[in-house]
């Protein structure tokens, strides 16, 4: 589960309309904002980042919205492998095995091979 909120700006002669309208959309969730401003605050969830940015770029896309832009975000799944990592050895067995040769260790870390919706 991923929980981000989200400042949206809007003209202030806008801002009543888009406040309904965001609230009748299911998208997001209405929770504050400053009319005078045209600023207000709502929040997204999702089961993952690209079900989020789904629902950024609706809301982004919506009638009135001059821009809307993510501000914080939580995820489960980051607090976990956050938890993990600090529980993991610091050293890989592998590295400190005297019959393995470095020449023979293989880096797989090269994001810009990376294919981010499955696989690698």
């Amino acid at each position: 589960m991923n929980i981000s909120s989200i400042v949206v700006q809007v003209k202030q002669e806008n801002y009543d309309a888009l406040k309904e309208e965001l609230e009748a959309s299911g998208i997001c969730d209405y929770h504050f904002g400053d009319k005078e401003k045209g600023k207000m605050i709502v929040t997204i969830d999702g089961t993952g980042v690209e079900e989020e940015i789904e629902k950024l770029v609706k809301i982004q896309k919506t009638k009135y919205v001059l821009a809307a832009d993510m501000m914080q975000t939580y995820q489960e799944e980051l607090e976990g492998a956050i938890k993990e990592l600090e529980e993991a050895d610091v050293i890989p067995d592998m590295l400190n095995m005297d019959s393995v040769d470095v020449r023979d260790i293989i880096y797989n870390g090269d994001l810009k091979k990376k294919d981010f919706k499955g696989g690698v």
